[in-house]
């Protein structure tokens, strides 16, 4: 090993890609990033993008990164890719996209036909668990494209995720990472590999073995890097593509989070709390724990899908002042929405959010929606603002705890990534909500850094993920509770907070009978 050994990690998300390099000190030596558009939408809750607008957008940000770089390309020994979650794509024998990619954000529905049904429906419904089926089924991308646009799934070779065919794009492989598979396809969430026949997840989500890619384990090779991709994006052929995982996984491994008494809270477009363990746990019956970004790991999670989108929510609808501002000055506007509530005091002077602003399944229930209660003639924006904040720090809170319970674990530290860990005053809220230690990795590229030790395994450059992580991964800033300020939010979460939902629960059944919506199952 030598100071020369870097790492290419290319990480395409929601709303950015980013060709990383990155050294065995899991210092970023270089970084160029392309913004893109999520998604465009033909009709109301459509969300589809072309696969080879991504591609495209991939090949120029590693060209730009390469075409200004001082670094040697002989240094770089490796390539990553982790990507945004359960995007698909239709795709021919030749990796040709048959249709738009159908992003994770869509939210069209099939039609529940032939599953469950008979016994199943009967056994499904006697366990609760009917409607969380139902939602799966109609959820389903294959499911929608193999009732409307049948022609298409005749025409499919493969039907992969957005990781694999980028894979296929870099080495010519129809592989892709188990650490990927996450969203409704047949897969084995506790075996990680592809389901049987007889699988509840083969029945609900129909696509034969054939249209599936092959799987290898994080940490594992998934090819090289062939002409035609170095003749695109610059990237040297024949350096070996290692597998990684989905963006938040790998996320969670780049925060340096790899044993249980450990959390990841990830503040991103969509909030969630994960854990590692080498064994299965549902937190939720029925709903899976995902593959880590650790060979044979599984990852925990709660999830608020929403989550910190709220915060674009309310700049739009309430912050227009704060963005013009940061312009003048040339900041974020975060920086602005941080700095106008460090005077308002712990629990919003009573302003209790709960950020059901898109509903769940189960926890909670399709009819839930968002609420804000203890409106006074004092609240401004600004105490908006921090609710939201403390509203989503409650809800992974409470899916802690669930986890706690069902692992029998209990955790001893907090770190936390994504976009609004770059926020101060999120970060002393969350330790001061979670009466935890809480802890912001040394870098916000956590998602390039947990698939560049994917690859730093990979290569033997470390024995183990353990020592990868002792030299990958560091703290940037720590915080500790403030006690009084605990005191303050342990009372809210427990009286208020956390009895909000049960009080709320049958108002909001009324509401979907008056209205329609949510729409029910």
């Amino acid at each position: 090993m030598t100071k020369t050994e870097l790492i290419l990690s290319i990480d395409v998300g929601t709303q950015s890609v980013r060709a990383v390099i990155i050294d065995l000190k899991g210092n970023i030596t270089d970084i160029e990033k392309t913004v893109i558009e999520a998604y465009y939408s033909n009709q109301p809750g459509w969300a589809e993008q072309y696969p080879d607008y991504f591609w495209k957008n991939l090949s120029e940000t590693c060209r730009k990164l390469f075409s200004r770089t001082a670094i040697p390309k002989n240094s770089i020994k490796a390539v990553t890719l982790t990507t945004q979650r359960g995007t698909v794509v239709n795709s021919d024998k030749n990796g040709k996209p048959l249709r738009p990619a159908i992003s994770w954000l869509d939210q069209r529905q099939a039609k529940v036909h032939k599953y469950p049904k008979g016994l199943a429906r009967t056994s499904l419904r006697m366990i609760n668990m009917k409607e969380a089926v139902t939602h799966a089924v109609k959820n389903a991308e294959c499911n929608w494209i193999i009732q409307n646009q049948p022609e298409i799934w005749k025409k499919t070779e493969k039907f992969i995720y957005l990781s694999g065919w980028l894979t296929y794009k870099l080495t010519g492989n129809f592989t892709d990472s188990v650490g990927n598979m996450v969203g409704y396809m047949p897969f084995d969430y506790k075996k990680q590999r592809w389901s049987s026949a007889n699988h509840r997840n083969t029945k609900m989500f129909p696509v034969s073995a054939d249209k599936l890619c092959s799987l290898v384990k994080p940490g594992e090779i998934l090819g090289y890097i062939t002409k035609e991709t170095e003749k695109l994006t610059g990237i040297p052929e024949g350096l070996p593509l290692f597998a990684a995982a989905s963006d938040k996984a790998s996320e969670v491994l780049g925060s340096g989070v790899y044993t249980p008494e450990v959390a990841c809270l990830s503040y991103g477009t969509t909030a969630t709390v994960q854990t590692t363990h080498k064994n299965y746990y549902e937190v939720i019956p029925f709903f899976p724990a995902y593959p880590g970004a650790i060979q044979d790991y599984f990852n925990t999670e709660i999830m608020i899908f929403r989550g910190f989108w709220m915060i674009n929510w309310f700049k739009e609808e309430f912050g227009y002042k704060e963005i013009e501002i940061a312009e003048q000055k040339g900041l974020e506007a975060e920086q602005i929405f941080d700095e106008m509530i460090k005077d308002i005091p712990p629990g919003s002077m009573g302003l209790t959010l709960q950020p059901y602003w898109s509903p769940g399944v189960k926890v909670p229930g399709t009819e839930a929606k968002g609420a804000i209660i203890g409106f006074g003639d004092v609240h401004t924006r600004a105490h908006i603002y921090r609710a939201i904040l403390e509203g989503l720090a409650y809800a992974l809170k409470e899916g802690l705890q669930r986890t706690e319970k069902r692992t029998k674990i209990k955790i001893k530290k907090i770190i936390v990534s994504g976009g609004g860990s770059q926020s101060e005053q999120a970060m002393q809220m969350t330790a001061d909500i979670f009466n935890l230690p809480v802890e912001r990795p040394h870098t916000y590229e956590t998602s390039a850094l947990g698939a560049a030790i994917n690859a730093a395994v990979g290569m033997k450059y470390f024995n183990s993920y353990e020592e990868a992580v002792k030299n990958m991964c560091r703290t940037g800033s720590r915080y500790t509770p403030n006690e009084k300020n605990r005191i303050i939010y342990e009372k809210l979460y427990t009286k208020v907070y956390y009895k909000m939902y049960g009080r709320l629960k049958g108002l909001y059944h009324v509401i979907r009978d008056i209205t329609g919506y949510p729409e029910k199952i």
